[in-house]
């Protein structure tokens, strides 16, 4: 590796001395990079939901229907806006700001490309970065549930309410496992530091395979591939995101902690969503899919990774996630309640813990490459664990028959009609036929007039 790509690489030292113009540019920057890509994230799932189940999607408002989330957002701003009367009105309405805040806020501390010059200032492509700065996005992701419970509890209204406990211990199960997942990108890359963290996944070390020594593939999705795994499915979780979508469950809680909110409240919580949904794509890229380094083999060009090039690879990746997420909830169904919980605690958690302990023993082993025994250890770990998660954990019984299903009925429950669906006739009809027969039979008008 030459000595100019290493120098592209930023470090701690480099954060602190940009004049104030080039901060608050760089904040501007990535506030807008979160209300933009969430714009056209919205517009993005509904064209390749559409395309799922074969239909064209938003194509009206502007070219490829591009304008159709920016009409839906000034008709819910000019929509009336509706306060409880039961409703806590000040926590009510700044529950909403809560979600979106933090969802926001995470975006300073991740890196959207190396080194490069503006207007003759050489400044990292990140707004600032801490030693725990990984510590910063888990507080983040754990302060955003706060807006949803809050909203719900503000609400007055019981299920808002439901949605919003949904909503906490849904993120309490999952954020234990995803705070374990990046425990194992703390131990292979020695620091909590976003910057440093992309550094690492870029190294350059080499591997020796039989003989050959071959260059290590960096990317920790590679070779922390159970962490990656679980890491994402947790991110999912964090999110509300279908099929984890229980906190908003349309079919048993009216939509869930929204219900109550109206106008441009309800915009900004689906604005956090969406936010949150990006957001979480940029530090899964930043943790586990080499940040803005590029991918093979767009690296066998030199200067593939200095300049502004490295944003667009890093953009790619996120896009790409994006695409994941609403791929799941385009083909998965949503989980029930329990089958969740059961995940997170007695899947994710146990199997995490064991991975990391497996880990610890790999990088006490001193004669032995630390990249081969990850990688060595790492991918058949990982293809373990899914098929852990989707095989089958029993075998399905048969389905009973129709004529089962009425015999094993309880005693005493609801009546079912007759399995030829030949409906008996009314009793109260029958009665006034016979009463009016011969009456009609006189008239010589027929019997089954009624």
């Amino acid at each position: 590796m030459s000595p100019s790509y290493l120098a592209q690489d930023p470090t701690l030292a480099d954060f602190g001395r940009d004049p104030w113009w080039l901060v608050l540019g760089k904040i501007v920057f990535a506030f807008a990079f979160g209300l933009l890509a969430t714009l056209l994230g919205v517009w993005f799932e509904r064209r390749v939901v559409g395309y799922m189940q074969v239909r064209p999607g938003p194509n009206q408002v502007g070219p490829f229907g591009l304008l159709q989330t920016l009409a839906d957002g000034l008709k819910m701003a000019f929509k009336e806006d509706i306060l409880p009367k039961a409703a806590d009105k000040v926590v009510y309405f700044f529950a909403p700001t809560i979600s979106v805040i933090c969802a926001v806020t995470a975006l300073s501390v991740v890196p959207f490309g190396p080194m490069v010059s503006i207007f003759g200032h050489h400044t990292p492509l990140q707004v600032t970065d801490v030693p725990v700065a990984v510590l910063l996005l888990l507080a983040c992701s754990s302060m955003g549930v706060y807006g949803i419970v809050l909203g719900g509890w503000a609400s007055g209204s019981t299920y808002p309410l439901l949605g919003g406990l949904r909503s906490s211990a849904q993120m309490i199960s999952y954020e234990v496992a995803m705070g374990l997942s990046i425990v194992a990108v703390f131990m292979t890359a020695g620091t909590m530091s976003t910057s440093g963290i992309v550094a690492a996944q870029g190294d350059g070390t080499q591997l020796t395979v039989f003989g050959q020594t071959i260059p290590a593939p960096g990317w920790y999705a590679i070779l922390l591939l159970p962490s990656f795994i679980i890491f994402f499915i947790a991110t999912v979780g964090e999110t509300n995101r279908a099929p984890f979508d229980l906190p908003e469950a349309e079919s048993e809680l009216v939509a869930g902690f929204m219900t109550e909110y109206s106008s441009l409240k309800f915009a900004l919580f689906m604005l956090s969503e969406y936010v949150a949904m990006v957001t979480m794509s940029a530090v899964t890229t930043t943790l586990f899919l080499g940040g803005w380094r590029a991918p093979w083999p767009i690296t066998i060009w030199e200067g593939a990774n200095s300049g502004w090039w490295p944003m667009l690879w890093f953009f790619g990746k996120v896009i790409a996630l994006v695409f994941v997420f609403v791929w799941l909830r385009g083909t998965l169904p949503r989980l029930r309640y329990d089958q969740f919980m059961r995940l997170g605690w007695k899947v994710l958690l146990p199997i995490n813990l064991v991975w990391i302990l497996v880990l610890s023993g790999l990088r006490s082993i001193e004669d032995w490459d630390t990249r081969g025994k990850v990688i060595a250890v790492g991918i058949p770990a990982g293809i373990l664990l899914i098929a852990t998660i989707f095989w089958p954990s029993r075998k399905p019984k048969p389905k009973p028959t129709t004529q089962e299903q009425v015999d094993n009925r309880p005693h005493g429950s609801f009546p079912l009609p007759p399995m030829d669906l030949q409906v008996p006739p009314s009793p109260r009809i029958t009665r006034v036929v016979a009463e009016r027969e011969p009456a009609n039979i006189v008239a010589g008008s027929d019997s089954r007039e009624v």
